[in-house]
């Protein structure tokens, strides 16, 4: 069976890719979809095949702030926690990029840590990263400004995306910051007097990505 790039390089058991293939079911997604979303139930595990998501935490005054992205190979640990403990969602997850996902049955993800070492150990290390990562959002709106957490945000995005050209609004940016539009123009405005991005429509192109 010819396998995406969800591979032998994230999981190296050719069996347990059989049965994550087996048992699941592969759907395909536009950019600006949503598979998930908050206080939704959780019967599959989103894993993405290809394309990029990215999971967004809406506060009660309805800001929206980005908590991490999920790239392919990878899943939503948040998923895992949650839907094995049948509970409701207390994230979002976006389609970033156009999306290949697999759904794989929470009956089946508590099934193969019991069969699969291998299975358990991807879990533990999703965790790892993510924890990694939910530590640097707190570490970043408690001690950096908005400039500099924006300036990480299209280092980050331009990246992921392998370019130096970032297709994304200004009130896409305020949301993941968790910010307001107006702030963000304005910041933007200040990298582009500096020299370090070139504002276009709906697009962002850095000076130098290094």
């Amino acid at each position: 069976m010819e396998h995406t790039e969800f591979s032998s390089d994230v999981i190296s058991s050719q069996e347990l890719l059989d049965k994550l293939y087996q048992n699941g079911n592969i759907k395909t997604y536009r950019e600006g979809e949503i598979i998930l979303d908050e206080n939704a139930s959780i019967r599959s595990i989103p894993i993405v095949m290809k394309g990029l998501l990215k999971v967004i935490r809406t506060e009660e005054d309805g800001r929206e702030i980005l908590l991490y992205y999920i790239k392919a190979g990878e899943s939503c640990i948040m998923s895992f926690l949650v839907g094995m403990h049948n509970e409701k969602s207390i994230v979002k997850a976006e389609v970033e990029e156009d999306s290949e996902i697999l759904f794989l049955p929470v009956e089946k993800v508590s099934l193969f840590i019991k069969e699969y070492p291998e299975w358990l150990d991807y879990i533990f290390r999703l965790y790892h990263k993510r924890f990694e990562e939910l530590l640097d959002i707190i570490n970043a709106i408690a001690f950096k400004k908005v400039d500099e957490r924006l300036l990480n945000l299209l280092t980050k995005k331009a990246e992921i995306a392998n370019s130096n050209t970032i297709v994304v609004t200004h009130e896409q940016l305020a949301n993941e910051l968790g910010t307001v539009r107006v702030v963000v123009s304005r910041l933007l405005k200040q990298l582009e007097d500096s020299g370090k991005v070139k504002l276009g429509r709906n697009k962002i192109i850095f000076s130098d990505l290094n």
